[in-house]
């Protein structure tokens, strides 16, 4: 067994510059990490919901604090896009801002629609940060029943 002589002052210089590092780190993540964080939130997409029904597929798009004027809804070939905007308030008064988490930035979703779609009658509607689109099915693709017969 090896006797290793103990040095007081060296454990206590260890433990001061450790307890230093992590002041440090407090400080740095306090005055600096704003940035990081506001670069990793500024790309961002609304959360989705697609359902169906025997007469329509449904989808609902979590976009809140973006106004219906920013949203843009398009179909081309069968895709279907949801993009638009959300704005920051520019109007700061004085204001010292310790944390920033809401996001701000373009979105865009795109999803393949099945050829069963009625385009010229899909409806959209915007209420309380919720879209909702409801893309009709044509005829042929509601299910229809068969009646079996016995002979």
């Amino acid at each position: 067994m090896t006797l290793i002589r103990w040095n007081p002052m060296k454990d206590l210089a260890t433990e001061i510059f450790d307890l230093q590092r992590e002041i440090n780190r407090i400080f740095d993540r306090f005055f600096h990490g704003f940035e990081d964080e506001e670069v990793r939130l500024v790309s961002w997409s609304p959360r989705v919901d697609i359902s169906e029904t025997d007469d329509e597929y449904i989808v609902r798009a979590e976009v809140p604090g973006v106004s219906k004027d920013d949203i843009k809804i398009t179909i081309k070939d069968n895709i279907l896009v949801i993009s638009g905007e959300k704005k920051q308030e520019k109007e700061t008064k004085k204001e010292n801002y310790h944390r920033i988490e809401r996001v701000y930035g373009s979105f865009a979703r795109s999803f393949s629609l099945p050829g069963t779609v009625k385009v010229d009658k899909v409806e959209a509607k915007f209420k309380d940060g919720v879209l909702t689109i409801k893309l009709p099915k044509v005829e042929e693709a509601k299910p229809k029943e068969i009646e079996i017969k016995v002979d």
